[in-house]
């Protein structure tokens, strides 16, 4: 093969690995993740196929029944089921979540570094949306709609979103599918305000145009994961 046709392709094969990198299709029937092994690798090792049972693809994880909300200063709750909770998503690229809203609460501004998130509203009324990265010609737009039971909404992958239940005196309810079997979760208040260690104030106090002073006390402040 000619030097410039091997170059070639590992040019494309290089451009197609990472076109697919996040996710890539399994190359068996499953691969069970076996969490107690000590080596290392992007994701899980496999559990031994002679070893997989099919409690290894099943969760009793009861969400059909409602979280309680009372404790979130958000007025939310989401049940998280994953790779982590259940083994047998590994390497299927797929996890969902439960969301509970308490009247007039939300899941404030996030970002899924590694999926896509498709949400159905189950239960009363969401006010959503995602506001688009920093582009010259519609940097940081905002695309929002009101959802009611059965409608559906889409987050594109690493865009920050929310969703906001705007009735008073009902909760809601909603169920996302998200396209990784780990999908992270970035909430832009706790990761500005509450990392460890802070960020400078002197950095968050010119990047957001206000008082050191006005930095120092949203740092100080409990900033909670709404995630259980």
């Amino acid at each position: 093969m000619a030097a410039s046709t091997f170059l070639l392709v590992a040019f494309l094969a290089l451009i197609t690995s990472q076109a697919i990198a996040s996710n890539p299709s399994p190359l068996q029937d499953f691969c069970v993740a076996d969490k107690d092994s000590p080596v290392k690798v992007n994701g899980f090792v496999c559990k031994d196929p002679m070893a997989v049972n099919a409690d290894d693809f099943f969760k009793a994880a009861k969400l059909d029944q409602p979280r309680d909300t009372s404790k979130s200063k958000v007025g939310s709750n989401v049940t998280l089921i994953n790779v982590m909770q259940l083994p047998g998503l590994n390497t299927l690229g797929i996890s969902l979540a439960r969301i509970d809203y308490a009247p007039l609460g939300q899941n404030p501004p996030h970002t899924h570094p590694r999926a896509i998130e498709i949400l159905t509203v189950l239960e009363g009324t969401l006010y959503v949306g995602f506001v688009t990265s920093n582009q010259a010609d519609r940097s940081n737009k905002l695309f929002a709609k009101v959802l009611n039971k059965g409608d559906v909404f889409v987050f594109p992958q690493g865009l920050i979103h929310f969703q906001f239940n705007p009735v008073h005196d009902k909760p809601a309810v909603a169920l996302a599918a998200l396209s990784s079997q780990n999908p992270g979760a970035i909430t832009i208040a706790n990761a500005v305000f509450g990392s460890k260690p802070p960020i400078s104030d002197d950095v968050l106090a010119k990047a957001f145009q206000v008082q050191k002073g006005t930095i120092d006390w949203l740092q100080a402040q409990f900033w909670e994961n709404n995630y259980y």
